[in-house]
């Protein structure tokens, strides 16, 4: 990753009212703690990484939606131009995961070896969905998909950047 890699925080939706508001959808796990503090951020299409600053001047919660009002956006019709923009942070602003979770781009170049020490690889990323998330395991131009359980994910040593797994037998041959 490199110094102005970005992580995304929401997705906005679709335009609110008739005062510039935005319905956007979390992408954290920490909605209220994440958009409560939110000021400075940057509007991000990441398809041609086209990247514009931003000011959250107000904020508020409903249902599962987040209403917010960008700093210069004051019609419908401003508002509908940031449809499918995604709200974003850099990385070194996003807030601390939890205990006992990571970002998968922390982990991302981290050794992955089994209990008794043999490599499997290096961590890429995650796939999947939340229900059934795979890690993604590379090693000499192949990959391995993990599903991150903990029956197979024995430990994960961020200070370390190692991940040891216990893959039941034939998983690595697949």
């Amino acid at each position: 990753m490199t110094a102005d890699a970005l992580v995304a925080v929401g997705e906005v939706l679709r335009p609110w009212g008739l005062g510039g508001e935005v319905r956007v959808r979390p992408l954290t796990d920490r909605p209220e703690e994440r958009f409560r503090a939110l000021r400075d951020c940057v509007l991000w299409d990441p398809r041609p990484d086209r990247r514009e600053p931003c000011r959250i001047t107000s904020c508020r919660f409903e249902a599962e939606t987040v209403l917010v009002r960008v700093e210069g956006v004051t019609s419908p019709e401003a508002a509908q131009r940031l449809t499918g923009r995604l709200l974003a942070v850099a990385q070194e602003d996003v807030l601390p995961a939890p205990e006992g979770s990571f970002y998968p781009w922390e982990m991302a170049g981290a050794a992955v070896e089994t209990p008794d020490g043999r490599r499997v690889g290096e961590f890429v990323r995650v796939e999947g969905t939340e229900a059934q998330p795979l890690w993604v395991v590379a090693e000499n131009g192949r990959e391995h998909l993990v599903p991150a359980v903990p029956e197979i994910v024995v430990e994960v040593n961020r200070a370390e950047r190692r991940i040891v797994i216990d893959p039941p037998e034939g998983l690595l041959e697949l």
